[in-house]
């Protein structure tokens, strides 16, 4: 029983989906309050792998409140995602094929835990997004 925190409602659009995965994702406690009251945005954000490490960029939390978030705390911070080594190691060798990207789907709670779902997705033509 999972409940849809934020979704990417751009993705189906702009993109087609050739496959996807689970992932957890490592977040500070007021993002956490943050995205649990819907705040949040996936727009624009990407997936990159550094090494042995995957990371979203560019996705947008806003503080949960605003007068007690440190002075030192980024929105657009990059979140490493959590995911098992074949599965780091799949979507880097994916990400370097020309034409391909990986988005974040959507966010979500499963449990007590918060997910993120990502896909490897190929953009559309303009003719193919009617």
């Amino acid at each position: 029983m999972s409940e849809s925190l934020i979704h990417n409602k751009k993705a189906n659009v702009d993109f087609e989906t050739i496959e996807s995965f689970e992932a957890g994702i490592e977040l500070l406690g007021i993002e956490v309050k943050s995205l649990r009251n819907h705040q949040g945005s996936l727009l624009g954000a990407h997936v990159t792998v550094r090494g042995d490490e995957a990371f979203i960029i560019a996705m947008n939390i806003p503080p949960y409140q605003i007068k007690n978030t440190p002075d030192t705390y980024e929105p657009k911070r990059n979140r490493r995602i959590l995911l098992t080594k074949k599965e780091i190691q799949k979507l880097g060798s994916l990400e370097l094929k020309r034409g391909l990207t990986i988005v974040p789907v959507s966010v979500y709670n499963k449990g007590k835990k918060i997910k993120v779902e990502i896909a490897i997705v190929r953009g559309k033509k303009h003719y193919d997004k009617r």
